[in-house]
């Protein structure tokens, strides 16, 4: 199967959620259950990358996703260079909140292309809603390999994960002309 060329946002009725599994049970009950829960009530959005065909129930596999929200650090949990420069109240930050792909499709640039799709999408937020930074916790070693290979940055353990961030300063140097 291929993938379709642009990402779209998430849509129950459109898209089969129960077909995807990316490795990751965690990210997997989030995408089937909660992605939507959580855009109805205004506290993420997922985008989705759907694959070109449709399966006989009527809905559009899904490749890849990523759920992104607004969210805040503490100064002092930056490196202290960055937080010098900045208020003693919390810093507003976009949360890359989750990002997968389906199993049939990794290893083939795809994380890559979705992780990229996904910071688009926060450089063009922050055109009018300015935040500091992107920040991801990692679930497991192979996450923070992943981000790290785009220049994220550990920033704290947080909940027992690794917090890294990527500054907007960064991401905007990707998109600009």
């Amino acid at each position: 199967m291929t993938w379709s060329t642009e990402f779209v946002e998430l849509d129950k009725n459109t898209h089969d959620r129960n077909s995807f599994d990316c490795g990751n049970g965690e990210l997997n009950q989030f995408l089937r259950t909660q992605a939507a829960k959580h855009m109805a009530a205004g506290i993420s959005r997922t985008l989705l990358l759907p694959a070109a065909n449709i399966l006989p129930n009527g809905k559009f596999p899904i490749c890849s996703f990523f759920t992104m929200a607004p969210s805040s650090i503490e100064r002092a949990n930056l490196p202290v260079k960055m937080a010098k420069k900045l208020p003693h109240y919390p810093v507003p930050v976009f949360l890359l909140a989750q990002l997968a792909v389906h199993r049939e499709y990794q290893s083939q640039g795809l994380g890559g292309i979705t992780l990229i799709k996904a910071l688009e999408n926060f450089w063009q937020v922050n055109e009018h809603m300015r935040a500091y930074a992107v920040i991801v916790d990692c679930t497991n070693d192979d996450a923070r390999s992943f981000y790290e290979k785009y220049d994220f940055q550990f920033l704290c353990d947080h909940n027992d994960r690794c917090r890294l961030f990527l500054p907007m300063r960064t991401v905007s140097s990707l998109f600009q002309d």
